[in-house]
């Protein structure tokens, strides 16, 4: 499989392990997940027609406590994939100092195909077919292809299995069933703290200009925060193709244009680019927020960012790392870039285990605290160990890990 996430992890976890000194048994555990769900679906869709959805789960890591996290419905989800996500959201909750372990799951499906209620369906069957839930076992989130509303359902369906309510079960959820609010918009919130970190860091100016892409709930929030802080928007992309405007582009106006036709192509003063011109586009800031493996040893050349923030996971492949280091990129990786989604899933579960629930200024300055202090603690130990941000919060992140696995005595 080219461009293998797994492989991309693995790879870093061998760099970071070494330069974190870990002993040879906590790289051999960390080289493979915990436990792995694979099972299928069966479902009768409107029109009669039975179909068989393929769904999974990773359970990678809970040394620090019990899995969490995202749940992504995507045609082309594969075990892999969802392996190194879990791996990832393992070492993003270590990096974050959350005391959780990491887990990803998800169903191989276009969302966009089904009706509502086929949605509703297929939700509630992947909750009930899930081998283990809870609150203090595995707590599933949201990710690409599932939305607050789908979380809504799947803590319905839990709660009607063990006949009583449990908030803190399902990550992700509306407000109006005991979620936190700022949730869907954690992710970019905590991107874009990072990149005003990074800016003053690196020593670019307030305007500086920006490509995002991707117009999820994490591209679109970091755009409309760093476009309303004064730094210049100028592409913009979702999975249909890109906008392009060399004078900057409103971001809040595109965030409705999108809302009106579904995509950002079209938007009035811009011009058509492609997601590969995107990337390629000259920029002070490039924000990857997709997938994973668009930046790989076959553009990396063509890269004209002086930073890049991953706020996707897994956004460039080892290959491609290595190319844009010897041209004096500077990455602010995945796991420390995108984890305010991850801290404040955490403060989510807090408050529904607490039934204390916070306004959101609350939510935004714990998250703020929390991710800066993650940024603070990555930056010093790259400076300790004169090596990239990445290896950096690895490092730290093992270190943690591995601590706990001794601990229990599992090395």
């Amino acid at each position: 499989m080219k461009n293998d996430p797994f492989k991309t992890a693995l790879n870093t976890l061998r760099v970071a392990g070494e330069i974190a000194g870990l002993e040879p048994n906590a790289i051999k555990i960390l080289s493979q997940p915990k436990r792995v769900f694979e099972f299928t679906i069966p479902m009768k869709m409107d029109n009669g027609e039975i179909r068989i959805f393929n769904a999974f789960r990773v359970h990678y890591n809970d040394a620090l406590g019990e899995i969490k996290n995202g749940t992504r419905f995507v045609p082309n989800l594969d075990l892999n994939t969802v392996k190194a996500l879990g791996f990832w959201m393992t070492i993003k909750h270590a990096v974050a100092n959350i005391p959780a372990g990491g887990g990803k799951g998800g169903i191989r499906v276009d969302p966009s195909e089904l009706s509502e209620w086929e949605l509703e369906r297929l939700v509630r069957a992947f909750i009930r077919k899930l081998p283990m839930k809870g609150a203090w076992v595995d707590v599933p989130g949201a990710d690409i292809g599932t939305s607050a509303k789908t979380q809504a359902w799947m803590l319905d369906e839990y709660e009607e299995i063990v006949g009583f309510h449990s908030p803190a079960a399902v990550n992700d959820k509306p407000a109006e069933v005991n979620g936190t609010l700022g949730s869907m918009e954690a992710t970019g919130t905590g991107a874009f703290f990072v990149t005003k970190e990074a800016v003053k860091d690196f020593g670019l100016a307030k305007g500086a200009s920006v490509a995002v892409q991707g117009f999820g709930d994490v591209g679109c929030t970091v755009a409309k925060l760093l476009c309303n802080e004064g730094f210049k928007v100028i592409a913009v992309s979702d999975i249909k193709g890109g906008v392009y405007s060399e004078e900057g582009i409103n971001v809040e106006e595109l965030a409705k244009h999108v809302e009106d036709t579904g995509f950002v192509a079209g938007f009035p003063g811009t011009v058509a680019i492609t997601n590969k011109e995107l990337l390629e586009t000259k920029c002070d800031i490039l924000i990857p927020a997709a997938v994973q493996s668009v930046i790989t040893d076959e553009n990396a050349d063509k890269i004209k960012a002086k930073l890049i923030i991953e706020g996707a996971n897994g956004p460039t492949t080892t290959e491609a790392e290595k190319i844009l280091e010897e041209n004096g990129i500077t990455i602010i990786p995945d796991v420390l870039a995108n984890c305010g989604g991850a801290i404040v899933c955490s403060f989510e579960r807090t408050q529904g285990l607490t039934d204390t629930y916070w306004d959101l200024k609350t939510v935004n300055e714990k998250l703020k605290e929390r991710i800066l202090k993650a940024y603070k603690e990555t930056v010093a130990t790259a400076r300790e160990k004169n090596t990239s941000f990445r290896n950096a919060a690895w490092v730290n992140a093992l270190i943690k890990i591995s601590k706990a696995m001794k601990a229990r005595g599992w090395i």
